[in-house]
């Protein structure tokens, strides 16, 4: 049984993927694709090659000033917490109701 033969790319190659990556502002699995290379491989190179990490949403797209959650948003998070409350019991009380009507199984 033959299995695949392994590719093997030039540094060159290895170094322009990095750079790539790297200056587009694409994700990893992105130019990978383009590439036609597992996005596994692309990440090792840039690991390799010190570029370390893909960039984070945050940082492809900086804000100019951090928000934080204001009263409006704590008095909603509160209402939304007490409306999910009731689903949760709801689905609570099925998955007990299941085992009884089920039965047992041992």
């Amino acid at each position: 049984m033959e299995g695949r033969q392994r590719r093997s790319f030039t540094d060159d190659y290895k170094r322009q993927a990095v750079d790539l990556v790297a200056s587009s502002g694409r994700s990893i699995g992105s130019v990978a694709k383009e590439l036609g290379l597992r996005g596994s491989v692309l990440r090792r190179w840039l690991e390799l090659r010190g570029a370390g990490r893909e960039p984070t949403a945050a940082e492809r797209h900086p804000t100019t000033q951090a928000t934080l959650p204001s009263a409006d948003h704590a008095v909603e998070i509160a209402r939304l917490q007490r409306e999910n409350e009731r689903p949760r019991m709801e689905r609570d009380i099925l998955k007990k109701s299941i085992a009884i009507f089920a039965g047992a199984r041992t």
